[in-house]
């Protein structure tokens, strides 16, 4: 008899990684699938921000807004390497949005939850002020608040991690191919898209965490129709050589009431975006940006710095697609980014539970919430426990990034000290379990350039599951930028290598 696994959940996103940590951590047992990377599609084009969503009280989402507001400090507890504090500088525009509506905004944004390490805002007069000097003439006065940085690739792969470790079975590069109820059991076909070889899986529940494929889900792989409708809304960023040079980041305003930020990015460079752009498909390959939204974005930030730039001066774009809920707004941007979620159950069938919206400062409240709709399907699983639960590498004291970096710099002192700083920020205290005994950036082996070496793609392909060049440049590392011309050759060329040492060792 071919055992039964308590969930099967589909998609290797923020939303998937998170409810296999969370329900393995609870006693179930999880095999998740994923036909691509993980963090392969929406989850790794984020702006990357922790953030309550200050403009969705705009729209009256205070619910939503609270919660996000929660969870940016216990995120920001449990993940201190990958995740910090960074301040925001909206300068004020007569015409859009009164100053008054946006202090009244700012103030609800600092009370509607507790703040315990991130300074609340303020007014500043940008004739006085250092960020100032980058803008225009003409904007005198602005808002400084707080929200936070993650390195959010990284989240989806550190959630898959702990799974992982706790006891779930992560397959990437696994597609679901069909499943069926046998009464109160799903019958699941996963297909190794690398090897072709397929498999049959049991489980009890499926929890249908597709992203944009939510719907594809349910009714080309289920069979199912759902009474839910998914709302698809691409966002795309462009990244440009650094336009300011504060630490700062900026939040503008927009005539068409959007917003756009304005990110200091890998120190040379400045993150813009995002747009909202109806879509009615999804591609099965990479979403890329249009030519107007790269327009879009460019003429936003050349309304407010005097800097300027042009599509040209692109050096780097991605985009996503937002699996957002339905709720009938006309407007792509009023659209809720709230999270709802659809069980279908009928009499004496296995269940599949699917999820719609959601974003990644939510994901864990996000997951506790999908649990507790699967209670009744498992009565004797454990209670939540995230809540102060760190992730792996985040174990660090006092959770003060700078006193680890001190220590990570004492210890392992050949290392550079942008390599010291790149690598303490995207493994905290897994560090260890990377550089181990090396006396000398020669001990770790080939350096790919950036201070990509042979220990790192080693440690990446060992414990995140990385397969190719892209994977680790793109969203293991974020290093793509850095590299020189044909390292992503080299790095491929070097994976192909160890696997095929590995497979002649086996």
């Amino acid at each position: 008899m071919t055992a039964v696994t308590d969930l099967l959940i589909v998609g290797g996103g923020i939303n998937g990684a998170g409810i296999a940590r969370d329900a393995v951590g609870r006693g179930l047992s999880v095999v998740l699938c994923e036909q691509g990377d993980l963090a392969g599609y929406t989850s790794s084009a984020s702006t990357k921000l922790i953030h309550g969503g200050l403009r969705y009280l705009e729209y009256y989402e205070f619910r939503l807004v609270r919660e996000a507001l929660f969870e940016r400090e216990r995120l920001l507890n449990s993940a201190p390497h990958i995740i910090w504090p960074l301040r925001f500088i909206l300068p004020h525009e007569k015409g859009i949005r009164p100053a008054w509506f946006v202090r009244l905004g700012l103030f609800l944004y600092d009370h509607l939850a507790p703040r315990k390490k991130l300074p609340g805002t303020e007014g500043i007069k940008l004739t006085r002020h250092p960020a100032g000097q980058a803008l225009k003439p003409g904007f005198d006065t602005a808002f400084v608040y707080s929200d936070c940085w993650v390195e959010d690739s990284r989240m989806v792969a550190l959630n898959a991690l702990d799974a992982f470790e706790k006891g779930a079975d992560i397959r990437v590069r696994t597609k679901l191919v069909s499943a069926r109820r046998d009464g109160k059991i799903w019958v699941a076909t996963l297909q190794n898209t690398e090897t072709g070889e397929s498999q049959d899986v049991r489980a009890k529940v499926i929890v249908n965490a597709g992203g944009p494929f939510v719907a594809d889900v349910l009714n080309s792989k289920l069979g199912l129709n759902t009474t839910k409708n998914v709302r698809l809304v691409k966002g795309s960023h462009i990244v440009v050589p650094k336009l300011f040079d504060t630490q700062e980041a900026f939040i503008l305003q927009n005539t068409d009431k959007r917003i756009v930020f304005a990110i200091p990015y890998q120190e040379k460079f400045t993150l813009i975006g995002t747009t909202d752009i109806p879509v009615e498909s999804v591609p099965d390959k990479k979403v890329e940006i249009s030519p107007d939204e790269v327009q879009y974005l460019c003429n936003i930030v050349n309304h407010f710095f005097k800097k300027q730039v042009t599509p040209a001066e692109v050096v780097w774009s991605y985009s996503g697609v937002r699996p957002l809920f339905d709720d009938g707004s006309s407007n792509a941007s009023a659209v809720t980014r709230d999270y709802v979620f659809d069980m279908d159950a009928p009499e004496g069938q296995a269940p599949v539970l699917s999820i719609f919206g959601g974003k990644i400062t939510t994901f864990r409240k996000l997951s506790e919430h999908a649990l507790e709709e699967l209670k009744a399907y498992f009565p004797d699983m454990k209670p939540s426990w995230t809540e102060n639960a760190k992730m792996p590498g985040g174990d660090i004291i006092d959770a003060d990034f700078d006193k680890f970096l001190v220590t990570v710099r004492q210890r392992w002192s050949f290392l550079p000290e942008q390599v010291a700083h790149r690598l303490s920020r995207a493994y905290g205290t897994r560090i260890l379990e990377l550089l181990g005994q090396a006396k000398s950036m020669a001990d770790l082996g080939e350096d790919f350039g950036a201070g990509l070496t042979a220990a790192e793609v080693d440690y990446l392909m060992r414990h995140e599951w990385a397969r190719t060049a892209e994977d680790i440049l793109w969203r293991r590392s974020k290093l793509g930028l850095h590299v020189p011309a044909g390292a992503a050759a080299k790095i491929d060329a070097y994976i192909a290598k160890q696997k095929t040492a590995s497979i002649a060792a086996q």
